[in-house]
C-alpha cells in the first residue's frame, strides 16, 4: 500500500499546496486525486506569483480580460477563480461523498488586509460570491484583526481556511472566534454547519532556531509546537461547549499542518508527514513532499492526543534561550509580511505580462 494510502486510511487528509494552470491542464492533479488520494487543495499569493511568473498558460486569459478593460488586483483575481474553480469542481465528488468534510479548495483575500477587519470581511464576502463554489474557502489570516472578520465571515456561512496560525495560542484564539459565530447562528436558528479548517505553520519554526539551538533539537521545534496544539484541540473537541454545539449540528473546525515541505537539507524530506499523522486533521503539502511521501514515505502509528512528550522537548528549547511565544508572534508578522511582498511581485508579474500582450498585439 501506498504511503499516501495509508495517510488517508488512517483519517488524516492529503491536500496539494499548490495550484496553476498547468497542473489543471495537464491532468497532473487529477491524477494526483486518482493515485495518490488527494482530497483537497490550498493556494496562496507565492503560489500565484510563481505560477503566473513562470507559465504562458495565463496569458490568453489575461489577454481576454485586458480586452474588457481590467488590470491589476481585479484581473489577478478573476484568473485565479477561474484555476480554483476548475480544481473546486475536481474536488467536487470528494466534497458530496464526505458530506462536506472533505473535497475543499482555499482561495486567500489579498494580504494588504491582513491588518484591515473589515475589509477582510468584505473582500471574503466578495470572493465566495464570484466563486459560487460551495467547497470553497477563503483564507483569512488569523491575525488580530482578522478574528473578528472569521467570527463575521462564520456568521454569515462564508467557509473560512484560517491562516498564519503559528502556536497553541493562535490556534485557540481562531478556534474561539470560529465557535463564536457558529453559536451566534445557532442562537438565530441558522444552520452551523460552516465549514472550517484552522491552518498551523509548521517548518518556518525550524527554520527560525536552525542557528540558535544545540543539533539534538534541529528539527524538532516544528513537531513539538504541533503536538501541543493537537492536545488543545482534542481537548476542545471533547469539551461541553463544542459538544453543545456538536448536538445543534456543527460541523468542527479541522486542524491543518501548514508549511510542510523540510527546509532542513540534513532532515528527511517527509519529516513533517510521518510525525503529524493524525486522525480528523489535515496535511497540506507542496508538490515535492507529496511525491516524496508516494515514493518512500513510511507511515506509522497517529500522534498522542495528550501531545506526547512536546513539553519536555519545549522546555529544552527554553533553555536553549527561544522564547516561543515571542517567537510565534515574530513568524506571524513576518509571514504576513512575506505574503504582501509576494503579492507585491505578482501583481508586478500581471502588470508587465500585460504590457507585453498589449505591445505585442
Amino acid at each position: 500500500m501506498k504511503a499516501t494510502q495509508a495517510l488517508h486510511n488512517l483519517g488524516q487528509s492529503i491536500w496539494l499546496d499548490n495550484i496553476t494552470r498547468d497542473l489543471l491542464n495537464s491532468g497532473t492533479l487529477k491524477g494526483y486525486i486518482d493515485e495518490w488520494s488527494v482530497t483537497g487543495l490550498t493556494s496562496n499569493p507565492t503560489i500565484f506569483d510563481q505560477a503566473i511568473k513562470k507559465s504562458a498558460a495565463y496569458d490568453a486569459s489575461i489577454r481576454e480580460k485586458l480586452s474588457q478593460g481590467k488590470s491589476g488586483e481585479e484581473l489577478f483575481f478573476e484568473l485565479a477563480l477561474e484555476d480554483v474553480t476548475r480544481a473546486a469542481q475536481l474536488f467536487r465528488p470528494v466534497h458530496d461523498r464526505t458530506d462536506g468534510v472533505d473535497g475543499w479548495v482555499s482561495l486567500e483575500v489579498s494580504p494588504l488586509l491582513a491588518y484591515d477587519t473589515a475589509s477582510s470581511l468584505k473582500a471574503a464576502k466578495s470572493l465566495h460570491a464570484m466563486a459560487g463554489q460551495p467547497n470553497l474557502f477563503i483564507k483569512i489570516p488569523g491575525t488580530k484583526e482578522g478574528l473578528p472578520a472569521i467570527e463575521e465571515a462564520i456568521f454569515a456561512g462564508i467557509p473560512i481556511n484560517v491562516t498564519l496560525l503559528f502556536s497553541r495560542e493562535h490556534y485557540l484564539a481562531a478556534a474561539d472566534a470560529f465557535l463564536r459565530g457558529v453559536e451566534r447562528r445557532i442562537e438565530q436558528g441558522l444552520p452551523p454547519n460552516v465549514g472550517s479548517v484552522a491552518s498551523l505553520f509548521i517548518s518556518r519554526w525550524d527554520v527560525a532556531v536552525k542557528d540558535k539551538v544545540p543539533e539534538p533539537l534541529r528539527a524538532q521545534l516544528g513537531i513539538a509546537i504541533s503536538k501541543r496544539t493537537y492536545k488543545a484541540y482534542c481537548e476542545l473537541l471533547a469539551s461541553p461547549r463544542w459538544q453543545r454545539a456538536l448536538n445543534f449540528g456543527l460541523r468542527p473546525q479541522r486542524l491543518l499542518w501548514a508549511s510542510t515541505g523540510t527546509k532542513d537539507p540534513k532532515a528527511s524530506d517527509t519529516l513533517y508527514i510521518e510525525a503529524l499523522a493524525a486522525p480528523f486533521t489535515v496535511n497540506t503539502m507542496p508538490d515535492g513532499t507529496l511525491k516524496a511521501l508516494a515514493d518512500h514515505g513510511e507511515i506509522g502509528s497517529a500522534m498522542r492526543a495528550d501531545g506526547g512528550d512536546c513539553e519536555d522537548v519545549l522546555s529544552q528549547f527554553a533553555k536553549a534561550g527561544i522564547d516561543v511565544d515571542a517567537l510565534a508572534a515574530q513568524l506571524q508578522e513576518e509571514g504576513a509580511k512575506s505574503f504582501v511582498a509576494s503579492w507585491n511581485e505578482l501583481l508586478g508579474v500581471i502588470d508587465s505580462k500585460s504590457a507585453a500582450l498589449k505591445k505585442a498585439s
